[in-house]
């Protein structure tokens, strides 16, 4: 059984202690060292979360039997998280590249123009699918040929082919590994119906609360946010990041 922790602690136990808790959605370094922002993510979980005996757990900041058993048996959350303000970007401390920060600012952008999905097809489509198709793609790959660096990518309105090009670079890193979504990073799904054999792609925001909070063209009839519980996201094929210039 892991040993009760607290602030001042360190060593492998806090750096697995960590991890967990940004699995969970609880973004903190994995250094080893419980600081100040790892004992804060401790409690931001006791808060919202249960023990095994289904009661709220006690908010102290410390790890003890009964956060350990939390931490390693997700559950429902004990309240709704906060409302996310979509329109503004997240803070720097969250990370994310510069060009994926970039490219972000262009869909927050977006999202606050309120675009009807019959303008955005020809803006995003390019002309490279017929009107009716699905735009997901095309509106990541034009948040990042605004960059003044230039295209990272060749422009696709495909999101399997762009999570295809971004994998063969060494940039995508698949479900089931350990990596925590940052600010301007893709986040790809598959549809999983032979109906729609397409997959579908957004943008990550931040994540919070155990939540991926999202932007994302081609969901519903114009560019929207979205936060989905990471514990139960269905589908998920990965997460990728364009590094910066």
């Amino acid at each position: 059984m892991a040993r009760t922790l607290g602030l001042g602690d360190s060593g492998p136990e806090v750096q697995r202690l960590q991890q967990l808790l940004t699995r969970r959605g609880y973004v903190v370094s994995q250094d080893g060292d419980f600081g100040a922002a790892t004992h804060s993510a401790v409690r931001a979980f006791q808060a919202q979360n249960l023990g095994p005996d289904s009661e709220p757990l006690v908010v102290d900041g410390g790890v003890g039997p009964l956060t350990w058993w939390s931490l390693t048996h997700p559950r429902p959350f004990l309240m709704e998280p906060p409302p996310i303000d979509f329109t503004q970007m997240p803070l720097p401390e969250l990370g994310g590249s510069a060009r994926g920060r970039h490219a972000l600012s262009m869909a927050l952008g977006e999202l606050r123009a309120g675009e009807e999905a019959a303008t955005s097809i020809r803006k995003y489509l390019r002309d490279l699918a017929p009107e009716g198709s699905s735009w997901c793609a095309g509106f990541v790959s034009w948040c990042f040929w605004q960059d003044p660096a230039g295209p990272p990518f060749p422009y696709t309105v495909s999101a399997r082919r762009l999570f295809g090009e971004l994998g063969q670079r060494g940039w995508a890193h698949l479900s089931g590994e350990h990596y925590t979504p940052e600010p301007g990073d893709l986040v790809v799904w598959s549809k999983g119906d032979q109906d729609e054999p397409e997959d579908h792609i957004g943008l990550v925001h931040h994540v919070a609360y155990g939540m991926l909070y999202t932007v994302e063209g081609g969901h519903g009839p114009r560019v929207r946010g979205f936060g989905y519980q990471l514990s139960v996201m269905d589908r998920l094929l990965g997460y990728a990041q364009v590094p910066g210039p």
